[in-house]
This record gives structure tokens, sequence and C-alpha cells, in this order.
């Protein structure tokens, strides 16, 4: 089997969690099922660069049914599920390359063992691999053009942002679908999703009591609402750092107070990073901190908490828990970090519900039909997931809740589409 994986001896515990994940998923069941029959990617080889969580073998799994040759490396160090891992590789034919905790070099030679299959299509999660093709063939001095995919889909917010970057220079090199900008993606997913799974992840790594608590949430996007509310149902007094007025003002109204980082990083006593930018948590801010602040990054890179300069000041460092460092600084002070400032939710815990992923991970499948579909048709730009598609998710995930809803009679959308009715 072509894969690189930590054990083989953990694919036993690795097949049940797939299978309670499975469980758990019932509209990328309806969407497998589908693809099943149709074999919409048959032939096809797709290279995908997302966290190996048992939610994401669901997807794999539908990608295979859909007749592709699925390849999967991970798209964070400290993401993979090497029990998930070794069930995919060796239970379900998937070719997997990623373990837990590997370190950068192994992490770029997971991604070139995806690229090496030469992938017609490629999903994304960060843009790590999108971007590696993009670097090599910027610093290709042959001249000749390399083998580049149909497409591509992204799954989060900071991938999106960086693609958007290539397309706004001019270098985006191939289509990418946004699965992000999907409604029954970023609302759910980015919202509900994040917000459970960074608290679970901050409480696993600490036992820390939530309530009562001064709470600081950087960036108020889906995400940083979806930790704030959730935060502020087990007790914590959330407070909110933005730079973006209009978010700010948001938060204000959603009841949570608002202020400068370097206000509330003298009385918050958990930080939580949302924000997709670097040194949110600077080097500032961390003298100013009350002893014993816990700090965690839930944005998709490292990059959120100035941990390199933390490492300069502090006078000490040591591990006190699993994924939990301790930090003392000159002034006698004590910080913690969590999950070495990476996903915390990843990191720390077990990532999204299968609930949430079976949404997003429905939009990535689909979306991998629609490119199928829509070859040569597709400008070399980062695109929206068809209405048609995410509607189509959120009508499935209600049906396999057994929710119903109205439909328009003919004279409520005869009425809605004219101009001249009125008072």
């Amino acid at each position: 089997m072509n894969c690189d994986i930590k054990d083989k001896n953990l694919k036993s515990a690795g097949k049940k969690r797939i299978e309670w994940a499975l469980s758990r998923m019932p509209v990328l069941e309806q969407v497998r099922q589908k693809f099943k029959k149709e074999k919409p990617l048959k032939g096809l080889t797709v290279g995908a660069c997302l966290h190996i969580t048992t939610e994401t073998a669901a997807l794999a799994l539908t990608l295979k049914e859909a007749g592709a040759r699925a390849l999967f490396c991970a798209s964070n160090p400290l993401s993979t599920q090497d029990d998930t891992a070794a069930s995919l590789a060796l239970d379900y034919g998937i070719e997997v390359f990623a373990i837990n905790n590997e370190d950068n070099n192994t992490y770029y030679k997971h991604i070139d063992a995806v690229l090496q299959a030469k992938p017609q299509i490629t999903l994304d999660d960060g843009a790590d691999l999108v971007s590696t093709i993009h670097k090599r063939f910027f610093k290709s001095a042959s001249g000749k053009k390399p083998d580049l995919p149909w497409a591509s889909t992204e799954e989060t917010t900071t991938g999106v942002i960086r693609l958007k970057s290539l397309q706004k220079e001019g270098r985006l090199l191939y289509p990418v679908i946004a699965v992000n900008d999907a409604y029954t993606k970023h609302l759910f997913d980015n919202r509900y999703g994040t917000g459970q799974s960074t608290l679970d992840g901050v409480i696993r790594a600490t036992n820390r009591l939530i309530s009562g608590s001064n709470l600081v949430v950087c960036g108020y996007g889906w995400c940083g609402k979806g930790v704030a509310r959730r935060a502020q149902g087990l007790g914590a007094n959330v407070i909110v750092c933005e730079v973006d007025a209009l978010k700010a003002l948001e938060a204000v109204m959603d009841g949570f107070r608002v202020m400068p980082m370097k206000e509330a990083a003298r009385i918050g006593d958990i930080f939580i990073t949302v924000t997709g930018d670097i040194n949110v948590v600077s080097k500032s801010h961390f003298p100013v901190m009350k002893n014993r602040a816990l700090i965690a990054n839930s944005g998709h890179f490292d990059v959120e908490i100035d941990i390199r300069n933390l490492k300069k000041t502090a006078v000490k460092v040591r591990e006190v828990k699993p994924l939990v460092k301790e930090y003392t600084l000159k002034n006698k002070k004590i910080i913690y970090v969590l999950g070495e400032g990476r996903l915390v939710n990843l990191a720390c815990a077990e990532g999204h519900p299968a609930e949430v992923m079976d949404l997003s991970f429905a939009n990535q499948a689909l979306s991998c039909e629609y490119i199928v579909k829509s070859k040569g048709k597709l400008q070399n730009k980062v695109y929206k997931v068809p209405d048609s598609i995410d509607f189509k998710v959120a009508s499935l995930k209600l049906k396999s809740m057994g929710i119903k809803i109205d439909t328009l009679t003919t004279e409520q959308k005869a009425y809605l589409s004219a101009w001249q009715e009125g008072t």
C-alpha cells in the first residue's frame, strides 16, 4: 500500500472511529450512494491536503465510491488522527501520507507524495497544496509547463484569502471553488463547529473552568462569533477584540464587551485567536498579562500567537501537560500556550463534530462533481460554490433530520417576481 502512516496496528481502533463518524453524516451518505451509482470521478486522481480525521475519512470514501483514486496528506502537523490514517490506508485502500506531530520536512514530503500522482482535482485546507504547486511553477527555470490540476476546492477562510491574493496578482494558475464561502459551510461549520470544538480543546487540555473567567476572543468573523457564543453559554465573561468596525459593532450589539487587545491583555484569563492574521497576541501583550493566563489559537496557521518572541523573552519553558507549554517570564509571571499555537480544536481535541462536517464535506464532494462537469468552462478565478449545491446540501440535511418546510405558492412566486404590486 502506497502510504506513510505511524502504526499499522492502530487500524482496528481507527475503523471503529470512522464507522462512528459515518453513522452521523447522513448527507454525505446520500451523496456517496449517488456517486456509487453514477461514478462521476471515474478514472480521475484526486489529491487532498486536509485534516486527517474520521470526518475526512467519510469524504475520502465518498471520492473513492465516485471512482477516483484518492490520495490524502495532512493540512496541519498536529491534526492527524494516527488510528484514522491507519484504517483509511489498510482497511479502505486510501493512499494516506500523514503522521501526527510530523516535522516540517515530513509535512512537505507528504504533500509532494500527493502531487507526484498528478491529480486532476485537488482539495485543500489552508492552500498549502495549491501554493506548493504555484511556487514550483514560478521557480521553474525550464519554462516547461507542469501538469496542472483542472481545478481545486478550498475548505477554510485562511486558504481562500491566500488564493484570492494569487488571483488579485493575476497569478492563479487554475480555478478554485471556495467551499469555505458556501452558506452551508461558513454559517454552520465555522460558527457551530469551531465554537464547540475550540472550547472542547481548551477544556480537554487544561480542565480549566470556563464559567466566571474573562475569555478574550480575538476576531469576530463566523469562527469568532461561534467561540464567543459557546464561551458565553459556559458562563464566561466574553471580551472581543477586532480591527473591523462593523464586526466590532456587531459584537457590541450581541452583548459582548469590545476593547483593544492592549486593554484586554491585562484582564483576560483565557485568550483565543481566530483571525487568520499574524502576531495577534504579540510581545507587547505577554508582560502585562495575568499570571497563569492561557493562550490558544483556533486560526488555521500557527502564526497568530507570537511564540517566537515569547520563547526569547521567557527565562524558563517546560511542558506541564501534553500540549500545554508553560513560559516563565522575567517578571515571574507564567503564561500557558496550548497546542504549540496550532489549531487547538484539532491539536487538543477531535475537531468539529461529524454532524457539522457532514455539510462541509458534502459541499466538497459535490464541488468535485461540479468541477468535472465544468471542465474547460471556468476561468482562473476563485469561485463560490454554486447556489444549487448549497441549497441541495441544506435540503438534504433537513430531510435527514425529519424537518419539512413550506414551499411558495404560484401566487407568491408571481408576487415576488413582479414590481407592479404595492400598497
